[in-house]
C-alpha cells in the first residue's frame, strides 16, 4: 500500500500557533470581570485548571459551577456570560493590536515554508473567529489570512476539544482524508480530538500542558524551532529523520516541511506494517 502524499497542515491555535493563554486569554478574561464590577480574579494556578475545559463560554461555566458556586448570576444565565466572554474578546484583540502576544519560536517561518512548498494550511480551534483574524493580523498581517484554506473557529461545531468535530469539519472542507494531514497541537485535549478525527499530530508543549501525556504524538517538543535555536525533543523519536535530507547533513533542530514528510511517511508505514 503506498504512503499517502502530505497535502495540508491543520493548526491548532491558543498555546500552538501563540501563548497566548496565560498571558493572552487570562489577562483579558480579568479584564472583563472588573469592567463589569465583578470581584473575580483568575490567577495563573487557578486558570491552569481552568484549561481543563476548551471555549471561553464553557469555561465561564464551569468556573461558576467549581470554583464559585455561591455566586448569583442574572436570570438569563448565558446571555451574562455571553456578555462577559464578548468583553473578554475585546480585551484581547486590543492585546494582541498592542503586539502583547507575539508568535512562538518557529510558527511563522514554518507557515511560509509550508506555503511555499504547496501544502494546504488551515486552522482548528476552539477560540472564537475574531481572535484568530486579530492574532493573524497583529503578527503575520492580514493578507495572511489568505493562506489559511479553511478557518474553523468557535461555534462552527456545537462539541468543542477533546471532540473531534472541529478537525472533521476542516477535512470535510478541504476535501481531504485524514492521512493527507498533519495536525499541531499542544494539549491533551487536542490530542484527542486530532486522533478522534484519526490525524496524526505534533505537539508542542507549554508551560500549562508540559505534563500532560501525549503518548500518542508523532513527536512532542518545547517549540518548533529557530535557525540557531534548536528545539528540544520532549516526547517521541527523531531516529534516522536527524539527517536532514537523508544525505548525512545533520538536521538543524527545526520543524520544516522535510521534517514533516519524514515524520508523516514514517507513520504511515509503520500503520500498515
Amino acid at each position: 500500500m503506498p504512503t499517502p502524499d502530505l497535502k495540508a497542515l491543520l493548526f491548532d491555535v491558543d498555546g500552538t500557533l501563540a501563548d497566548t493563554e496565560r498571558d493572552g486569554h487570562r489577562v483579558a478574561f480579568n479584564l472583563a470581570f472588573r469592567e463589569a464590577g465583578l470581584d473575580w480574579e483568575w490567577d495563573a494556578a487557578l486558570y491552569g485548571k481552568l484549561l481543563a475545559v476548551t471555549g471561553g463560554k464553557e469555561r465561564i461555566h464551569y468556573y461558576l459551577e467549581q470554583f464559585n458556586p455561591g455566586f448569583s448570576p442574572p436570570a438569563d444565565r448565558d446571555a451574562f456570560i455571553a456578555g462577559l466572554h464578548a468583553a473578554k474578546t475585546a480585551h484581547y484583540t486590543r492585546l494582541l493590536a498592542e503586539g502583547a502576544i507575539p508568535l512562538r519560536p518557529g510558527v511563522a517561518r514554518l507557515l511560509r515554508e509550508a506555503r511555499d512548498a504547496g501544502l494546504r494550511l488551515a486552522i482548528a480551534t476552539t477560540t472564537t473567529p475574531a481572535n484568530v483574524t486579530a492574532l493573524i493580523d497583529h503578527t503575520l498581517g492580514h493578507a495572511a489570512l489568505d493562506w489559511f484554506e479553511v478557518i474553523a473557529a468557535g461555534d462552527v461545531v456545537p462539541a468543542k476539544k477533546p471532540a473531534a468535530d472541529i478537525f472533521r469539519w476542516a477535512l470535510d472542507r478541504l476535501g481531504l482524508p485524514p492521512d493527507a494531514c498533519l495536525a499541531f497541537e499542544d494539549s491533551r485535549n487536542g490530542i484527542l480530538a486530532a486522533h478522534g478525527a484519526r490525524l496524526p499530530t505534533l505537539v508542542t508543549v507549554n508551560d500549562y500542558t508540559r505534563d500532560d501525556d501525549f503518548d500518542d504524538a508523532l513527536l512532542v517538543l518545547d517549540q518548533l524551532g529557530e535557525p540557531g535555536a534548536p528545539f528540544t525533543v520532549l516526547g517521541g523519536r527523531l531516529g534516522g529523520l536527524l539527517d536532514g535530507q537523508g544525505d548525512g547533513t545533520p538536521h538543524q533542530g527545526v520543524v520544516d516541511t522535510a521534517l514533516l514528510r519524514a515524520l508523516h511517511a514514517r507513520h504511515h508505514r509503520r500503520q500498515v506494517a
